[in-house]
């Protein structure tokens, strides 16, 4: 997996200070997306232990509240692998930390993936430039959802919004 960017102290992709993570690649291709650059998969750096290892680092700090992550698109199926594992070690090392999710994909679509076990958040919809709204904390456009995941799987996966 290839990825563009960690911002180790970002305010603007979920509650509170957050560590981002920005993948490489995106098949979607939504007109008006924020990160065109991050759409070819072979562009930016190999993610390997070094960064895992950066992105721990970070998380180690109290004032840190999780980890986001954002592309590219992170469910895509070539980064679903890698980003699972990195997910699941976040989540054992750190378990009062939370992983934010932004996707393109709708939650039905992914809802059974592996990587969905160590979410907290998933905002999901692709990015449509006819709905967008800068009002609406968090997401692009009015289409977009901000879901709590742990609530929506013990609620036989009926959608439960966060709040």
């Amino acid at each position: 997996m290839k990825y563009h960017n960690i911002l180790h102290e970002d305010m603007s992709n979920g509650p509170g200070l957050r560590t981002v993570l920005f993948v490489s690649g995106c098949d979607r291709h939504c007109p008006g997306c924020q990160n065109p650059q991050t759409w070819d998969k072979n562009s930016g750096i190999t993610f390997g232990g070094e960064e895992a290892a950066e992105i721990f680092q970070c998380l180690e700090e109290d004032y840190i509240s999780g980890l986001t992550l954002v592309g590219g698109e992170p469910l895509m199926p070539y980064n679903v692998p890698l980003l699972t594992e990195l997910c699941k070690e976040c989540k054992n090392m750190f378990p009062d930390k939370t992983i934010w999710c932004y996707t393109g994909f709708r939650y039905e679509e992914v809802k059974d993936l592996e990587i969905m076990k160590y979410i907290d958040v998933l905002l999901d919809g692709p990015f449509v430039q006819e709905l967008a709204d800068e009002k609406i904390m968090w997401v692009g456009s009015s289409n977009q959802r901000i879901i709590d995941v742990k609530a929506t799987r013990n609620n036989n996966h009926e959608i439960v919004l966060y709040k």
